[in-house]
């Protein structure tokens, strides 16, 4: 049996991040991480587009907003002192008519009372950025907007981390709680505080602790299409006008660190938490719970779901895909992308008792455990600032306890 002051299930962005935050603050304390898999960020962290995002897309009063913005500076600064790639490409937000135009104020709007750095371009201004970028009159530009490599960047944290003191126990995978007892197929663990950074799985370990009894992960698989031609012919990110009602922005083109294109992601409903290919991974509860949900999201059409899952599923198609991304580029050659890229799952939080996906952060916890329930994107973006916040929280919850403890001796 081994015993931790802190002891985290997870290690994807979010799990380092706050053994980062951890150690960082109290250096004496003995930290693990147990991760399932062979390594760190096998899932969702290694897997995402390596946008660090801006922060202009969130309403106001959202967590998403606050770090996001904190985030994009802290995480380019540690890409920065680390001598990790980033590309520092900004971003274009382009409109294809008049409807949406809208949009596009509403998200400078947005960017003002965030305190996110957006500029109105007009169609001469953008063409200075790219020239093959196509826009209806006018356009927003966000400079601070770049790309990483998410694992290298997970790697170094994790190196970080380790140099400190933290343990990192892999092929470690949580199989359940007894009393105070945490049990996994690599032994018996104890600790003073537990939390759970588990991503695809975070609601159901919470129900083992009862937190997160009204939220259940609906998982969206996420895959990306090289452009194979060159490395030229885009030099920007390039993103359309999202719908602000759903949390998902839309096929767009991202540079990544190497000045490599891609268009993507997609966000098609999958049927089991790691359904990234085939039947790989299938666990027939899964498939059937998942299947109830997304059954019920279908017949009652919350946020639109009986026609985003028809139209993600189109994707699946690589003409389709294509063509979604050509009203956003004055000249793009279509025979020009290769094969489907290495597919992520986002791990969305549903609402069992609204019906309705949680666009922003959620988490659950008391001062023997904590709960990262939601964290997905630009949770890689937000990573620092969300894990200051997360041991804030734990720091206010085992305060409380402590104050507890001392009235009850006096």
């Amino acid at each position: 049996m081994k015993s931790y002051d802190y002891l985290i299930v997870g290690g994807g962005i979010i799990g380092l991040s706050i053994a980062r935050e951890l150690i960082n603050r109290f250096p004496k304390a003995s930290i693990c991480i147990l991760e399932k898999e062979s390594d760190v960020a096998h899932h969702s962290s290694g897997r995402n587009s390596g946008v660090l995002h801006a922060g202009f897309y969130y309403t106001a009063n959202s967590l998403k907003a606050r770090f996001t913005r904190e985030g994009n500076q802290e995480m380019t600064s540690y890409c920065d002192e680390n001598g990790l790639k980033i590309n520092k490409c900004g971003k274009l937000v382009v409109a294809t008519d008049e409807t949406e135009l809208e949009g596009l104020n509403e998200l400078k709007k947005r960017a003002e009372k965030n305190g996110v750095e957006l500029h109105w371009i007009n169609e001469p201004e953008v063409h200075l950025i790219d020239p093959n970028v196509k826009t209806f009159k006018k356009a927003l530009y966000s400079p601070t907007t770049a790309s990483v490599n998410p694992v290298e960047v997970c790697q170094t944290i994790k190196a970080e981390v380790l140099s400190k003191g933290v343990d990192l126990i892999c092929n470690t995978q949580y199989k359940g709680r007894s009393q105070n007892e945490i049990l996994t197929n690599n032994g018996i663990f104890t600790c003073n505080y537990f939390i759970n950074a588990a991503g695809l799985y975070a609601d159901k370990v919470a129900r083992d602790f009862d937190f997160g009894d009204k939220y259940t992960i609906i998982p969206f698989k996420g895959i990306y299409l090289k452009y194979a031609k060159n490395k030229s012919d885009v030099t920007t990110n390039i993103y359309p006008v999202p719908n602000l009602k759903n949390p998902f922005l839309g096929v767009h083109f991202t540079k990544t660190v190497d000045e490599s294109i891609k268009i993507g992601p997609t966000a098609i409903p999958a049927f089991w938490r790691e359904n990234y290919s085939g039947l790989k991974n299938f666990k027939l509860n899964e498939f059937f719970s998942i299947l109830l949900y997304e059954a019920k999201l279908f017949m009652k059409n919350s946020f639109n779901f009986r026609s985003l899952a028809f139209e993600e599923m189109k994707k699946y198609k690589k003409s389709n895909f294509i063509k979604l991304s050509l009203a956003m580029v004055k000249n793009i050659d279509k025979n020009g992308f290769g094969q489907f890229m290495k597919p992520g799952i986002r791990a969305q939080l549903l609402n069992k008792e609204t019906l309705e996906l949680v666009q922003d952060f959620v988490d659950e916890g008391d001062n023997h455990s904590f709960h990262i329930l939601n964290a997905v994107s630009p949770g890689f973006t937000c990573a620092f600032p969300f894990s200051r916040y997360v041991v804030d929280k734990i720091q206010e919850k085992q305060g409380k306890k402590l104050r507890e403890i001392k009235e009850n001796i006096s």
